[in-house]
């Protein structure tokens, strides 16, 4: 506990079970999406699947996190046709 409370002093704070949840949700989702991209040929899709992995890095809210990757599912959906 000696190790929480010196990384909370430094204002670092560790994220919530959603955030955690949101991350790898998403990062799984990607890495789906990028193979199926990949075996199709869809360029699009492929690179949307690649920001879907990446995006969580430069996010730190949760909620942003999860309207992002909302729309980036809606995206690659709407680019299937």
């Amino acid at each position: 506990m000696n190790n929480l409370q010196a990384l909370q002093s430094l204002g670092i704070s560790l994220p919530s079970p959603a955030y955690i949840f949101g991350v790898v949700l998403f990062g799984l989702i990607g890495i789906a999406l990028y193979r199926y991209a990949k075996r199709t040929g869809r360029r699009r899709s492929k690179w949307l699947a690649v920001a879907l992995m990446l995006y969580p890095y430069a996010v730190s809210q949760t909620w942003l996190l999860y309207v992002v990757g909302v729309a980036l599912c809606a995206g690659v959906w709407l680019d299937r046709g």
